[in-house]
């Protein structure tokens, strides 16, 4: 199952830049122009955590494997792209195929780079793309509209109906400038909702690219993008694309000694992948073993059987129960055997709700 977030932003923002910072990789050409970004790349990058090195040290694990989340680098957005300005029509495509945004904003100043609009406005350019999504989303939903009322009227669809009543909900909102995912989806609504497949639905995460000796507090500049984050319930962070590129390229000691001289207790990019994961509403869960420490990747409320899923096809058809011990009840008793004498193992079935941080066991028939 994989999990895409979409970078995106003006040109010159430092899309690219901590795009490669973030797949160690110098697969996207950071470049001081606009569209020097033609193809969207697509790199996998682990999620940092440090239960799974606990594990693998207590249960002797002789291989550690992260989860993992798919980043897509996407060209700059520019005003006029959801009318095919610049190279709009493939742009906002790329981001249809996301499941979340990552948006890059700039918030520093730099003589030697050029803004496309001419100005460090970082809350202007939050605008000036999401204005792009919700035309694109307005000009969907109209194209859509007439014919779903025909054939609600005519026929006298319920589906029809229900969902007419849904785009109704979402153009009222679009017309008043608001983004989608801001309106109200009733339980039984979410599948169509995600069906209807509007870029401006989609959960954002403002990613704010601050000058060096900003990295670690902030400026106004981004104190301004998290203002407007909390407003709308988003999350934003601070991180310098600059200082994570070349933390990138150097040895472990060397990355220890680089992040305590400019006061950084990690790097920046790993609050952008962990905020990432949370924005996509993912949690973790760790099979743990002599062979491998490995974690899992699954969407917040996922069963048991699912979760098995996720390993193998057969692990969720022939599911019978789960072995389930938390994180904090494995480490205490040192492993599953101190787990068992002090009454923290569980046998879960098929209507467990696995929580982030379950060691888990599965047993199913073949």
């Amino acid at each position: 199952m994989g999990f895409k977030c979409g970078i995106v932003g003006l040109p010159n923002v430092g899309k690219s830049t901590l795009f490669n910072a973030l797949t160690q990789t110098a697969a996207a050409q950071a470049a001081n122009y606009p569209f020097c970004t033609i193809e969207p790349n697509v790199g996998d990058v682990a999620v940092p955590d440090e239960r799974l090195e606990t594990l693998a040290a207590i249960a002797s694990s002789r291989e550690i494997i992260p989860t993992r989340l798919t980043f897509v680098d996407i060209a700059g957005l520019v005003r006029g792209a959801s009318k095919g300005e610049g190279l709009g029509n493939q742009f906002l495509a790329n981001i249809r195929e996301c499941d979340a945004i990552a948006h890059v904003v700039r918030c520093f100043e730099d003589d030697d780079i050029t803004h496309v609009e001419g100005i460090i406005a970082p809350v202007a350019d939050i605008e000036t793309v999401e204005t792009e999504l919700m035309l694109a989303d307005l000009e969907s939903l109209e194209k859509r509209v007439p014919a779903l009322e025909k054939k609600a009227k005519t026929g006298g669809d319920k589906d029809a109906k229900e969902l007419l009543d849904l785009m109704s909900r979402c153009l009222a909102l679009l017309r008043e400038g608001r983004p989608a995912r801001l309106v109200e989806v009733k339980p039984d609504e979410r599948r169509a909702f995600a069906q209807l497949g509007l870029l401006s639905s989609k959960p954002v995460l403002y990613v704010c690219n601050v000058e060096e000796a900003s990295a670690d507090a902030g400026n106004s500049f981004s104190s301004a993008v998290g203002e407007r984050a909390k407003a709308e319930g988003a999350v934003a962070v601070v991180v310098s694309a600059k200082i994570e590129s070349e933390i990138v390229v150097m040895a472990a000691d060397e990355q220890a000694e680089f992040l305590e001289a400019v006061g950084l207790s990690e790097p920046g990019l790993n609050r952008v992948i962990r905020a990432g994961y949370r924005l996509l509403d993912l949690i973790t869960y760790f099979t743990v073993g002599p062979k491998e420490a490995r974690a899992w990747t699954v969407p917040q409320g996922t069963k048991g059987p699912q979760a098995a899923g996720v390993i193998h096809s057969d692990f969720e058809k022939g599911y019978i129960r789960a072995e389930t011990i938390a994180y904090a009840d494995y480490v205490a008793g040192r492993g599953e055997a101190g787990a068992r004498e002090a009454g923290r193992f569980r046998l879960e079935g098929k209507e467990y709700v696995v929580a982030d941080g379950d060691v888990l066991h599965f047993r199913f028939n073949t």
